[in-house]
């Protein structure tokens, strides 16, 4: 069994930085990808960066007004965690945002795909 578990989140003005952390353990092999994913309230669930444990691949979402250039994942091997820094926060960002893991290296923004997931960390941006 593999838990997950997320903590960073908060309340900021709009413009400003948060970094999510999501902390990996139980039985997890090194061939895995950890992806981040939020939920705004009345919308689906929707992708937003993945790595796969080596750091090698790196996806961010490519849909409008992205993540990319704006947030950050990057992962440290000897604290088992993966990070999300996010910049320049707007008040659509305001999410829960969730870490998940799947077995193999490939990223991939498909949420069907992912196994195991942390409770989710909420993400407040006010403008």
């Amino acid at each position: 069994q593999v838990q997950l578990v997320e903590s960073g989140g908060g309340s900021v003005q709009a413009g400003g930085s948060l970094k999510l952390s999501c902390t990996i353990s139980g039985r997890t092999s090194r061939r895995i990808t950890v992806g981040w994913f939020r939920q705004a309230p009345g919308k689906e669930r929707e992708f937003v960066a993945a790595m796969s444990w080596s750091g090698v691949y790196v996806y961010y979402a490519d849909y409008p007004d992205s993540v990319k250039g704006r947030f950050t994942i990057a992962g440290d091997n000897a604290k088992n965690t993966v990070y999300l820094q996010m910049n320049s926060l707007n008040p659509e960002d305001t999410a829960v945002y969730y870490c998940a893991s799947k077995g193999g290296m490939q990223s991939t923004p498909d949420d069907r795909e992912y196994d195991y997931w942390g409770q989710g960390t909420q993400v407040t941006v006010s403008s």
